[in-house]
């Protein structure tokens, strides 16, 4: 083989390589199904260790263009000091003194940290989901518990702003004057505030809280609220829905049965969560808050959580898309 052949070859084999790595750089996920967008909450891929980089290359393994963030991997990326104590505790076995002790230095070694730390490292955190194509459009630190300080709270969503999300959730709290709290500090940044049920919900859960401010709203999860039972039938929750959809800012979607069939959290097409009557009735009304998928069941042995919400991913387009 003469030399400019082989040279000929190289360049050949050189410009076909770029052009693969071109075209994987272009291309971006896309998990929004005839404007329906459906996400994740990074809470599914609790099983898998991560750190933000992971945690965009596991989005992008799942199709996933938008998420709502937990907190964890963004603050570490950002300094967050780390505990220097491990232990675990619960109903029977209670912290002792010294744990007590130990979690109030930590709390506010971190409550001191949330206050001076610049908002440069969250900044880079939204580039590079911004370049890999995957959009934030809700954020759950763990920051908005009435241990928190006022200033801790506004720190999450200023970090929520920087992120480019429009709300940040959590858990409903038991306490009104928590989410008085919360509303009105985010009306003063500008953010959404998400409540999110379990199986405590019914229709007027969140009547209190709506009232409070308009900028508190509806983390809903249609799977809680039906295995909840009692007044939460099928045709109650496409009701609750359609009723709140204005003041609902992301849903959490899982395929849960009803009590009579055991309250499971299934795989997805095999519970009793009405998906195709809720994105019916989402593209008949031109619903337009996020849908995140949230896996809870259990994973099969020799799968894994990405893949697992590419089948969740895929049933709701299934589901979602006229044929």
């Amino acid at each position: 083989m003469t030399l400019n052949l082989k040279m000929c070859i190289s360049t050949i084999a050189c410009l076909f390589t770029l052009s693969l790595h071109a075209q994987s750089v272009s291309t971006k996920p896309d998990s929004k199904f005839e404007g329906i967008q459906i996400g994740v909450i990074t809470y599914s891929y609790r099983s898998m260790p991560h750190d933000i980089d992971k945690l965009i290359e596991f989005c992008l393994a799942s199709g996933i263009s938008a998420i709502e963030l937990m907190g964890d991997a963004v603050e570490e990326y950002a300094g967050k000091p780390k505990a220097d104590f491990s232990w675990r505790s619960g109903p029977r076995q209670p912290m002792t003194d010294l744990q007590k002790a130990q979690v109030a230095t930590y709390n506010k070694q971190v409550a001191d940290w949330r206050a001076t730390v610049s908002m440069d490292k969250f900044m880079e955190v939204r580039k590079k989901f911004d370049a890999a194509g995957i959009k934030i459009y809700a954020f759950k630190p763990n920051a908005f518990s009435p241990n928190n300080t006022d200033e801790e709270v506004s720190y999450g969503m200023r970090v929520a702003k920087v992120l480019g999300a429009k709300s940040v959730t959590l858990e409903l709290p038991n306490d009104p004057m928590q989410s008085k709290r919360l509303g009105e500090l985010g009306e003063k940044h500008k953010m959404l505030v998400g409540y999110h049920n379990h199986t405590q919900a019914t229709d007027v859960l969140w009547d209190v809280a709506l009232s409070q401010s308009p900028n508190n709203s509806i983390n809903f999860d249609a799977g809680h609220y039906l295995a909840a039972g009692g007044k939460n039938t099928i045709p109650a929750l496409l009701a609750f829905i359609e009723k709140n959809h204005k003041r609902i800012s992301s849903m959490h979607l899982k395929d849960r049965t009803t009590p009579e069939h055991g309250a499971g959290n299934l795989p997805w097409g095999t519970g009793d969560t009405p998906m195709k009557e809720i994105f019916q009735l989402m593209k008949d009304k031109k619903m337009k808050f996020p849908v995140s998928v949230e896996l809870e069941y259990a994973i099969p042995e020799g799968s894994d959580a990405i893949k697992e919400v590419v089948k969740c991913v895929s049933h709701a387009k299934k589901m979602i898309v006229s044929e």
